[in-house]
């Protein structure tokens, strides 16, 4: 890699979401230069990137982003023209038992890398030009009623460790974009899936406890309700925003998917009875729904999430177009297989 070329910067690019926008911006831009740092803990991993770890123009680096010295070398050894930064702890029941790495990562690491990217391009002289692109989530606006949905100007309202980390960062990030005119943007989207999430998150627990004939675990009455958002349509958002997005704009990403966990969970089952026959029948199954175990609630669970992004639609155009059904099965469909690969 050239280090003197223009470098997109992205952060956490071996975990659920990053690892799915390298590989679609490699795709999409094959000439571009990317350079991914991540730390590689629990919920990262670089199998996750096999498909770009070969190319000439993509470079990893394992590193922590709240080590102030390793991301300042990295502005100096590279010309860096923009951050995408997904880098975080996301799990909210590691949140609850111990909020500590959320602070650091999230919110320490979030300010060395502004400080970081700040300090490069007023050197440079580019500082309104280069672009500092902030993901976060929709968890950051607290839990709805039976109706309405957040929009962008929705008061933060955190209810857990990891979504006060979250907000925290995203304030930070604003107001190095009010102070001192860096060039940010926000974008916060509901709940992804589809492959390579961590087996921690709903939908991977949901396969992997059927598949292993288990118990499938549902937090209380199982109606919580999340807007779900396909992967893939994710990245095609975050690469509008990106390149098309005036500086200090906030964007809403939903998938216009609103459904409580227990309908998650119970279409995935259908689904595993229809593909996986012979495993059902290994475990005296009449549907993979029998293992479903309702359990006690998580502490401060918001009840329902969802968000507006009529601002995204009609600013920039885009739209969710992977209809819930055949997301589902893709992301099904993808486990089952990697389920079945034999242990290396």
């Amino acid at each position: 890699m050239n280090k003197h070329q223009p470098t997109l910067l992205v952060t956490g690019g071996a975990g659920f979401i990053g690892s799915n926008f390298i590989t679609y911006f490699m795709k999409k831009y094959p000439d571009k230069l990317l350079l991914n740092v991540d730390k590689l803990t629990y919920a990262g991993t670089k199998e996750n990137l096999n498909e770009v770890e070969n190319l000439k123009n993509y470079h990893f680096i394992h590193g922590d982003i709240a080590d102030e010295q390793l991301i300042k070398a990295i502005f100096n050894d590279y010309n860096i023209d923009g951050v995408i930064h997904f880098a975080a702890e996301s799990h909210v029941d590691r949140s609850i038992k111990d909020a500590t790495e959320f602070v650091r990562s999230n919110v320490l690491g979030t300010m060395v890398l502004l400080q970081a990217a700040r300090s490069d391009w007023v050197k440079k002289g580019v500082l309104t030009e280069r672009r500092f692109h902030q993901i976060s989530t929709d968890e950051v606006y607290g839990s709805l009623g039976e109706t309405g949905k957040f929009n962008e100007t929705t008061p933060y309202d955190p209810r857990n460790p990891y979504s006060a980390s979250k907000a925290s960062a995203n304030m930070l990030a604003k107001s190095f974009g009010y102070t001192y005119e860096m060039n940010v943007v926000i974008s916060s989207s509901s709940n992804n899936y589809g492959p390579r999430q961590h087996e921690e998150k709903l939908i991977p627990t949901i396969i992997s406890k059927a598949l292993s004939g288990e118990s499938i675990p549902i937090y209380g009455d199982g109606k919580n309700i999340r807007d779900w958002l396909y992967v893939g349509d994710h990245c095609i958002a975050l690469d509008q925003i990106y390149h098309r997005a005036a500086p200090q704009e906030i964007y809403n990403i939903g998938g216009n998917n609103e459904k409580t966990n227990i309908e998650i969970a119970e279409k995935i089952c259908e689904i595993l009875d229809e593909i996986e026959p012979d495993i059902k029948e290994k475990f005296s199954l009449t549907s993979f729904k029998d293992l479903i175990t309702y359990t006690e609630d998580r502490l401060g669970h918001d009840r329902r999430y969802a968000v507006d992004d009529t601002k995204l639609r009609k600013d920039l155009g885009w739209d969710a177009t992977e209809p819930l059904a055949s997301g589902i099965r893709k992301t099904v469909e993808w486990y089952v297989n990697k389920w079945k690969l034999p242990t290396p």
